[in-house]
């Protein structure tokens, strides 16, 4: 197993936006390519998790670099992933400033922070990504964010796209309790436990988490978890709370509208015409409906994704529970395409 190594950065674009963004950066050594073609690789997450909860998809990637060795076409400068402002450690940074009316959080507020971290509108971050060759890697939420992110100015300029089970799809095909069940069982989420290891017990035995990656339900506890107190619950002085509070996870799906996946879909076209687009769903149809993955892979998009495929054993959570499975499928589509030209056009 390689070695990941992580920088974390803070980028800070007040007062233009109130929000901190938080992300990490992630090397393995001697695999790092100084080669004016290599890649970076941009990661979101979806609802209710984080951007750690990459870290053994990652890990699987590079072992899959390490043994193509130097003569491989696909060569990786470095691995960024991107919180969104309302999860992982920028919930714990914006706790404050969530509270000015973010009780329903689209997900263009996760567009906007991409957008703000790629093209260097803050602080922080010593990294000139106009330069790099990006490659958007996206799962749920995150896959809108990525989408909603290039229809803000200036343009970022990614070269291709792999989305993960993208949660967009057109109006007609949301159920009308879609919102309501996901803000409810949100709300209902425990959310407090006396310490780590009992919350990673707790989790072990639920049915939902049993499934998981052991390594991604430990980044889970490790890194979705925070020291009580909190500005949710001020009075609790022992025990750990979710750094993305259940309020703050249930904001993200209380837009009934449904406008931040409503507009990604509509968006997709364009993207797809101007950028090669690949979609990876997992084999098992239980969050998206076998149809409406249809819809949006032929009759939405009109044919004109680079690819698309399925993951074994996977349903919509392939980033928790498939992560060797997941990133043999990205090693794959990066293999697939032709290398870089370096004459980068914009959107």
């Amino acid at each position: 197993m390689v070695s990941l190594i992580s920088q974390a950065y803070v980028c800070d674009p007040r007062p233009e936006y109130p929000l901190l963004i938080t992300a990490k950066r992630y090397t393995v050594p001697g695999h790092i390519s100084e080669d004016p073609g290599a890649l970076t690789l941009i990661l979101t997450h979806g609802t209710g998790y984080h951007k750690e909860q990459w870290e053994p998809t990652l890990e699987h990637l590079f072992e899959n670099v390490a043994q193509a060795g130097e003569g491989s076409t696909v060569k990786i400068r470095d691995v960024w992933a991107i919180d969104c402002p309302n999860h992982g450690d920028a919930a714990v940074l914006n706790e404050g400033t969530l509270l000015w009316g973010y009780a329903n959080f689209n997900w263009e507020e996760y567009a906007r922070a991409v957008h703000i971290f790629l093209s260097d509108l803050g602080h922080g971050v010593d990294a000139d990504f106009s330069k790099r060759n990006l490659v958007g890697l996206g799962h749920s939420m995150g896959c809108i964010a990525l989408i909603s992110s290039n229809t803000f100015f200036p343009k970022l300029t990614f070269q291709s796209f792999i989305f993960v089970e993208p949660m967009c799809f057109p109006q007609e095909s949301i159920p009308p309790s879609f919102s309501t069940f996901l803000t409810t069982g949100a709300e209902k989420r425990r959310d407090v436990f006396p310490s780590r290891e009992e919350a990673l017990t707790w989790l072990q035995l639920r049915a939902g988490f049993k499934v998981w990656d052991p390594r991604v339900l430990r980044n889970y506890v490790d890194h979705g978890l925070r020291d009580l107190p909190t500005a949710e619950y001020p009075d609790k002085r022992e025990g750990v709370t979710l750094k993305c509070t259940k309020t703050q996870e249930a904001a993200c799906y209380r837009d009934h509208y449904n406008t931040g996946r409503i507009r990604a879909y509509n968006y997709l076209p364009t993207l797809c015409a101007a950028r090669p687009v690949h979609v990876l769903f997992g084999a098992i149809d239980d969050y998206i409906p076998g149809q409406v993955k249809d819809r949006l892979l032929v009759k939405g998009m009109q044919n004109k994704y680079t690819s698309a495929g399925r993951v074994s054993g996977a349903g919509h959570l392939v980033v928790q529970t498939q992560p060797r499975g997941l990133a043999d499928a990205i090693w794959t589509i990066l293999n697939r395409e032709p290398a870089p030209t370096y004459k980068r056009t914009r959107l």
